[in-house]
C-alpha cells in the first residue's frame, strides 16, 4: 500500500498488501475458507481487519529484519483459536510455509499446503485456476 500511496496511513491488513500474490491468495482464502488470516512477519497472525499503523521491512525471508519470534506464532495460534479447526490451508512461498508448520507443531491440527512446491508463477496460475472452477 505505502510503496504506491505513501501518504496513506493506518489501513485494514487486508488492504495494506497489495501485490498479485496476495490478492490471489485473498481471493482464495475468502472463497474457500470459512475464516482467514494473514501471517504477517513483523505482526504474526493478523485478522483481515487489523489496523496496520504504517510501511514496514520486516519478512521471514532475512533473519536480520527480526520477523516475529516463533513464541509469539505459538501462543497467537490458541489466543486465536486457530487450533481448534480440523484443517488449516496454508498459502504463500516455502518461507511462510516453514513458519506456519512450526507454529502449529504442537496442535492436531491437520494442515494442508495446495500449492507447495510450486514457483510464484505456477502458484498464481494454479490459484486462478482453482478460482475460475467456482465462478
Amino acid at each position: 500500500m505505502w510503496d504506491k500511496k505513501p501518504q496513506a496511513g493506518p489501513v485494514a491488513a487486508s488492504l495494506a498488501y497489495t501485490g498479485p500474490p496476495f490478492r490471489l491468495n485473498k481471493r482464495y482464502a475468502e472463497r474457500y475458507g470459512d475464516r482467514w488470516v494473514i501471517l504477517s512477519a513483523k505482526y504474526g497472525f493478523i485478522p483481515p481487519d487489523f489496523i496496520i499503523p504504517g510501511p514496514y521491512d520486516v519478512t521471514f525471508k532475512r533473519k536480520s529484519t527480526n520477523p516475529v519470534a516463533l513464541a509469539i506464532l505459538t501462543e497467537q495460534v490458541c489466543g486465536m483459536g486457530l487450533n481448534g479447526f480440523e484443517v488449516v490451508i496454508g498459502l504463500g512461498g516455502k518461507e511462510y510455509r516453514s513458519v506456519i508448520e512450526q507454529a502449529f507443531d504442537s496442535s492436531s491440527v491437520e494442515l494442508r499446503f495446495p500449492f507447495a512446491g510450486l514457483n510464484i508463477m505456477k502458484m498464481m496460475r494454479a490459484i486462478k485456476l482453482a478460482l475460475s472452477r467456482t465462478e
